[in-house]
Parts: C-alpha cells; structure tokens; sequence
C-alpha cells in the first residue's frame, strides 16, 4: 500500500517538474517574442476600433498582442493578477460602440475580467517589410 502512495507521489511530483519547466520555456518564449515586436511598438493610445478578434498571441504575464485585423495589431497591458491569461486557449475582449478602450474595458478570460491598463499599436507593416528583407539577405 505504501509503495503505490509512493508511486502517485512521485508522478504528481515530476509532473509538477514537468509544468514548471514547460512554464519556464514559455515565458523565455513569451520574452523574446515581446522583444522582438518591442522596436515596432508605439506610443499609448486611448483606444482602437474592434469588431472582432482575427488572432492574439501570449507575450507575458499580463501583456497579450491581438490583431483586430489582419494586418493591425495592439500590445495590450492588463492589470495584475490575470491568472488564467498564462493558461488561456482563448480570450475575448470587451467593447464599447465597436471600441476597446484603456482602463476601460478587458480581456475575458475564463472566469478572470482583466482590466486593460495600457494600449499600444504595433506596426506590423514595417515590421513585415524588415523580416522579408533581412529573409532576402
């Protein structure tokens, strides 16, 4: 009886290993992600048109990119803690009048309403146009 507790404990133990260490790579990932868009992030901004959500990337703990649109994208800053953010396999975003706007509105989340802190556009185009030239290279 006590081996099979044995065995249970150790498996609960090294998948908990497990996670921790596929967390870890995802948040390197995460980072490097977020400093390679960082060069083409601007300025805050109030808000931006949204009608629907095309795509959205997990670049932190708090920090998500969504793309309204194929071609735009937004770096968005929630409030801490968003705990389901890091383990979402989807997200929403509240809107008003066909807006999103800071400190206003959220990322949805699960059960969480993460509260959007800090927008900032990201300029894809620019960014396209230096990856296929330094691609051409």
């Amino acid at each position: 009886m006590m081996t099979m507790w044995m065995r249970m404990l150790a498996g609960a133990l090294l998948a908990s290993l497990l996670a921790g260490a596929a967390q870890a790579q995802t948040r390197e990932r995460q980072q490097q992600r977020l400093d390679e868009l960082m060069p083409y992030v601007g300025e805050p901004v109030d808000s931006f048109q949204f009608w629907k959500l095309t795509q959205w990337e997990l670049v932190g703990a708090q920090q998500v990119v969504v793309w309204p649109r194929l071609h735009e994208a937004y770096l968005l800053t929630v409030d801490a803690p968003c705990s389901e953010l890091e383990w979402a396999k989807s997200i929403a975003l509240t809107s008003s009048v066909q807006r999103v706007t800071a400190r206003f509105d959220a990322v949805r989340v699960g059960k969480d309403r993460c509260r959007i802190n800090q927008i900032r556009r990201i300029d894809m185009k620019r960014y396209q146009a230096e990856r296929k030239a330094s691609r051409a290279q």
